[in-house]
C-alpha cells in the first residue's frame, strides 16, 4: 500500500495547495504550490518536535520518495517534450548559433568559476571538501531549469527571438548540465568519493581522453536517440489522422527516449528535447497534419502544467528530509548572490563573442541573467552526491539557492520580461 499513500499524499497535498493559491494567493502555479507546500514542511516539523504520529507518518511517507529517480525517471523527459513542443523549431534553427555558445560555453564557465568560488567560500569557512566536489556543486547549480524558465515565457509577452532564445538555451544547458554532472561524478567516484552519483558510469581511473568520449557518448548519443526516435514518431503522426492514436504515439516516444536512454547510458533529456523539437517542426509546418492541432496542444499544455505542478510541490515537500543546520544556511545564503554573479559572467562573455556577428539586445542579456531560474533539476541532482556530509551540505545550499530563485526571481522576473516586451526588436532584428 506504499506507493498508494505515496501518491494519495502527493496528489491531495499538490491539489489543495493548488485551490489555496487560485483562490486566495493568485501567484504563479509553480511559485504558488512552493510556497504553500515549504508552509507546509514548517508546520510538519513543528507537530514532529510535538511528536504527533500522524506528521512522523507523512515525514516516513516523504523519505520514501525518491526524488531524483521522480524527476529523472518520471517527469523530466515528458516537461522537456512538452516544452520543446512548444518551441517554434525553425526559428531555434536560426539561432542554433546562439543557442549552442550559450548552452556549451556559458554552463561550462559557469561550473568552473561556481566550483572555483564555493571551493574557496568552504575554505574560509575551514571546511575541507575537495575541489572535485565543489565542480559537483557547480554542475548541479550551474543549468538552469526549464520547466521553470518555460513557465515563466508563457506567462510573459516577450519577442519571440528573444523566448526563442531563451528557452532554447534553458532546454539544452539542463542536458548539457546534466552530463557534466555524470562525468565530474564519475571522477568524484574513481578519486575514492565514495558510490556513484546520478548517470556515471566512471569505474577507475579516468583520463581526459575518456571524459571527452564519455560526455560525446551522453550528449551527442542522446540527441541522436531522440532524432530517430522523433523521426518515428513525425512518421506515425504524418500517416494517420486519430486523436487518441496521436497522443499514444507521442507518449510512447516520451517513454522510449526515457527507457532506451538508461539502458544506452545516453541523456534523456537531450533525446526527449530533440524529439520534441523534431515533432513540433510537423505540428509547425503543417498543423493540419495532426486531426486536431488544438486538442492536442491542449493534451501536453494540461500534461505540462499538471507534471509541473506536481514537481514544485514535491520539491517543497522534500525539505523535511534535509538536514539543516546553522553554518549550512549561512552559506546558502551567500552562494545565492555568487551563483548570480557567476551566471552575469557566463552570460556576458558568450555575448562578447558572439557580438562581434550580432547585437543583443541589453534585455535578452537580463532575462537571460534573472530569468535563469533553478528548480527541481538542482536538487535531484544533489540528492544523487555521494552520501556523505559533502552530500547533506550541497543539500541545503541548492534548496536555499533553488528557493530563492524561484519565489524571488519568479516573481519579479515578469517586470523585467515585460520592459523586453516594449523593446521594438524590429529595429535591429536581434535577439
Amino acid at each position: 500500500m506504499q506507493i498508494l499513500d505515496l501518491a494519495t499524499l502527493l496528489v491531495c497535498v499538490t491539489a489543495a495547495l493548488a485551490f489555496v493559491n487560485a483562490r486566495y494567493w493568485k501567484l504563479p502555479a509553480s511559485i504558488g504550490v512552493t510556497v504553500g507546500g515549504l508552509g507546509v514542511s514548517l508546520i510538519i516539523f513543528g507537530l514532529v518536535s510535538l511528536d504527533v504520529p500522524l506528521a512522523r507518518e507523512v515525514v516516513a511517507l516523504v523519505r520514501g520518495i525518491e526524488f531524483s529517480d521522480f524527476v529523472f525517471q518520471g517527469v523530466l523527459s515528458f516537461l522537456l517534450f512538452a516544452g520543446a513542443l512548444g518551441v517554434n523549431s525553425h526559428a531555434l534553427w536560426g539561432l542554433r548559433g546562439p543557442v549552442l555558445t550559450f548552452a556549451l560555453l556559458s554552463t561550462a564557465i559557469s561550473i568552473a568559476l561556481v566550483g572555483g568560488a564555493t571551493y574557496a567560500l568552504l575554505g574560509a569557512f575551514g571546511l575541507d571538501v575537495s575541489f572535485i566536489y565543489c565542480l559537483l556543486f557547480g554542475a548541479l547549480i550551474s543549468p538552469t531549469d526549464p520547466v521553470a524558465v518555460l513557465g515563466m515565457l508563457k506567462q510573459a509577452g516577450v519577442p519571440k527571438r528573444i523566448e526563442t532564445l531563451v528557452a532554447g538555451e534553458s532546454l539544452f544547458n539542463d542536458g548539457v548540465g546534466v552530463v557534466a554532472f555524470a562525468v565530474l561524478a564519475g571522477i568524484a567516484a574513481a578519486s575514492g568519493g565514495g558510490g556513484e552519483a546520478h548517470g556515471s558510469a566512471s569505474h577507475g581511473a579516468i583520463s581526459a581522453g575518456g571524459i571527452a568520449l564519455f560526455f560525446a557518448q551522453e550528449a551527442l548519443g542522446g540527441l541522436a536517440l531522440g532524432l530517430f526516435l522523433g523521426w518515428l514518431g513525425w512518421l506515425a503522426l504524418r500517416s494517420v489522422s486519430d486523436f487518441v492514436v496521436e497522443v499514444l504515439v507521442t507518449l510512447s516516444v516520451v517513454l522510449a527516449c526515457t527507457a532506451i536512454a538508461a539502458n544506452l547510458h545516453v541523456s534523456a533529456p537531450l533525446a526527449a528535447v530533440a524529439a520534441g523539437l523534431l515533432i513540433g517542426s510537423l505540428k509547425d509546418r503543417r498543423p493540419e497534419g495532426l486531426s486536431s492541432h488544438e486538442r492536442f496542444e491542449g493534451f501536453w499544455h494540461l500534461a505540462d502544467e499538471l507534471l509541473n505542478i506536481f514537481l514544485f510541490a514535491l520539491l517543497a515537500l522534500e525539505v523535511v528530509v534535509v538536514r539543516f543546520s546553522g553554518q549550512s544556511l549561512l552559506l546558502g545564503v551567500i552562494a545565492i548572490p555568487l551563483v548570480l554573479l557567476v551566471r552575469t559572467i557566463s552570460v556576458q562573455l558568450p555575448v562578447m563573442v558572439l557580438g562581434r556577428r550580432r547585437d543583443f539586445n541589453p534585455y535578452t542579456r537580463r532575462l537571460m541573467v534573472w530569468g535563469g531560474l533553478r528548480g527541481a533539476i538542482s536538487v535531484a541532482l544533489a540528492f544523487t552526491v555521494p552520501a556523505g556530509p559533502e552530500r547533506d551540505l550541497f543539500l541545503v545550499m541548492t534548496y536555499v539557492v533553488v528557493v530563492f530563485s524561484i519565489i524571488v526571481q519568479g516573481l519579479t522576473v515578469g517586470r523585467l520580461a515585460a520592459r523586453a516586451s516594449g523593446v521594438d526588436e524590429g529595429k535591429t532584428g536581434a535577439p
